[in-house]
């Protein structure tokens, strides 16, 4: 539950994260750059594996918790 938690935050944080930045950008009449879109992308991608893979991965982090 917390692995699924965690990557729809990382899939909210992105979201809202590039909004922001394309809203700022809007009002500002810049062109949107390159660095503002990466991260925001990074982590949706990341909140997007992690949860499709949610099973696999809190089951890996419950083995490496009981190591």
């Amino acid at each position: 539950m917390l692995v699924r938690f965690i990557a729809v935050a990382l899939i909210g944080f992105s979201v809202i994260e590039l909004s922001l930045s394309w809203l700022e950008n809007s009002t500002r009449h810049t062109p949107m750059r390159f660095s503002d879109f990466v991260l925001p992308a990074i982590l949706f991608v990341l909140g997007v594996v992690a949860l499709t893979k949610a099973g696999s991965l809190a089951a890996w982090i419950s083995t490496k918790l009981d190591e």
